[in-house]
């Protein structure tokens, strides 16, 4: 199965975008962004259809009236289109770099091919002023980019009354790497290297959505033991990154005794992704037109005896986690977000299923053996950050509940399938595709654009952070600064997804 995608050229975007996202239920904007900075391309998801739609409109003054005011999830994507191809967005309420810092030179957008016009609209990236909040008794506190923790870097600028966090600015872009540019540049055979390091934490994922963007362009259908495999790959990852981050949370908390449970625990999770792929983090393992081997008979039956063990481990010490007073006074109540902000600003993943959006793109888009593998979707709703454990911990479970389940009835044999189909020597020329998959942060989506001798003119990738490092700073408000780190955790969110 492949994503259905068809394209729209409009005079402006803001046209019919009113009616088509609100014709029915489960329209969603996906992803903002341009070509070469001549056009202006916004991605719609219906999920209820499952299928896609390209609308394009040129911007030949290298403006466009801003759609954040009506859109507000769009107003992160629109600061990184102004950052990348120089493309203003008119009107936008807070228009800050997201990516390019002023150390970088003045007009310099990196993705823009076209010439650039200085019509009087266009905004520099001057150097970066914070929004200040005055009144008496009012301090700031700066933390970053460099952490005491080994994590990757991003500048938090806290505005606080007391302990109380009334305001939370954040700046990103210190780990921007070019990595939509540099899959334009490799020959597209070995691009999938490059796309499944976006986010190493998320290269299984990836490298899925890359291999479902190429394979969607050649009309290729890998086989149904293939399509198992894969998805046993996103759910071990999945599992792999939920225990990792719920053992943050015990560490936050400082419940240290069960946060090193869960770091030898992930450990087990990372051997299972061993026996099946022979990397712990599936690198170079999911590839355009199949996997990179079928495991053997011993690797199933280890990763069968692993799964089941893991379950095992894991009950008595997330239950113990979960009864805990202390730690459920730690979480409830604290960072909470209302349904609405969350739908209104597009947020995605567990986060977002915390508040009761009910969107799990397993459920509406094809990837692997989903949506017809699809878990029900776990929800909470009072959308703190007890409530984004809760849903971490259940999926959890489903996750590790389909991994034995499809290792114990798919059947995979190496001798009579080839793990990965012979490709051509170029890919279709003039020719789009889009990938849906459900990351263990949510929603990433890859686009992918040929030029007339078939070469990758575009590509796109949107990690599902980029939707919800506005979270951080809205759950935060309000609450203490030693509520943060919780917060932040609670998240789980990528830099370097976001920065790519």
């Amino acid at each position: 199965m492949k994503l259905d995608i068809k394209t729209t050229v409009a005079d402006t975007l803001t046209s019919d975008l009113d009616s088509w996202l609100t014709e029915k239920d489960g329209r969603r904007t996906g992803l903002l962004t341009s070509i070469d900075g001549s056009e202006v391309m916004l991605l719609l998801l219906d999920t209820q259809g499952g299928t896609a739609e390209l609308w394009c409109a040129p911007v030949p003054d290298n403006s466009y009236t801003s759609l954040t005011l009506k859109f507000p999830q769009l107003h992160w994507f629109e600061r990184v289109l102004w950052d990348l191809f120089g493309v203003v967005p008119l009107q936008h309420p807070r228009l800050k770099p997201v990516v390019i810092h002023e150390e970088y030179p003045q007009k310099f957008y990196p993705l823009r091919q076209t010439e650039w016009q200085d019509n009087g609209h266009n905004a520099v990236h001057d150097e970066h002023h914070f929004l200040e909040v005055h009144g008496a008794g009012v301090w700031e506190l700066p933390v970053g980019p460099i952490h005491a923790g080994i994590i990757e870097p991003g500048h938090f600028r806290f505005s606080c009354l007391g302990e109380n966090i009334v305001n939370l600015e954040l700046r990103l872009g210190y780990v921007h790497r070019g990595v939509e540019k540099k899959i334009t540049e490799v020959p597209w055979q070995k691009a999938h290297f490059v796309a499944e390091a976006a986010a190493t934490d998320t290269a299984c994922a990836n490298a899925l959505a890359h291999a479902i963007a190429v394979e969607s362009l050649l009309d290729l259908e890998p086989p149904l033991a293939v399509q198992s495999l894969r998805t046993i790959a996103l759910e071990t990852e999945r599992a792999a990154m939920h225990i990792a981050d719920i053992g943050g949370m015990m560490t936050d908390i400082g419940m240290v005794g069960l946060a090193a449970t869960m770091s030898r625990l992930r450990g087990s999770a990372l051997n299972l992704a061993q026996a099946l792929s022979g990397s712990r983090f599936f690198r170079a393992y999911i590839v355009p037109g199949g996997i990179a081997a079928y495991p053997t008979a011993s690797a199933l039956l280890q990763a069968q005896e692993l799964v089941v063990s893991l379950k095992k481990s894991l009950r008595p010490v997330l239950t113990m986690f979960q009864e805990n007073q202390a730690a459920i006074s730690r979480m409830d109540g604290i960072g909470k977000l209302k349904r609405s902000l969350a739908a209104e600003f597009g947020f995605v993943g567990v986060a977002a299923r915390a508040c009761g959006v009910d969107y799990d793109a397993r459920r509406h888009f094809p990837h692997g053996l989903y949506p017809l593998k699809a878990p029900p979707t776990v929800l909470e709703t009072s959308g703190d950050i007890l409530a984004c454990t809760n849903v971490r911990i259940r999926e959890l479970f489903a996750s590790l509940d389909l991994i034995e389940e499809l290792i114990g009835t798919s059947r995979f044999d190496g001798n009579s399938d080839r793990a990965v189909t012979s490709l051509p020597a170029k890919l279709p020329a003039n020719k789009q595709s889009c990938a849906v998959v459900e990351a263990f942060r949510g929603e990433l989506i890859h686009l992918l654009l040929t030029d007339e001798q078939g070469n990758i003119k575009r590509y796109a990738i949107k990690d599902p952070s980029l939707n919800n490092w506005t979270m951080i700073s809205i759950m935060v408000r309000d609450n203490l600064i030693a509520d943060f780190p919780l917060c932040n955790k609670s998240l789980a969110l990528s830099y370097g997804g976001n920065d790519l």
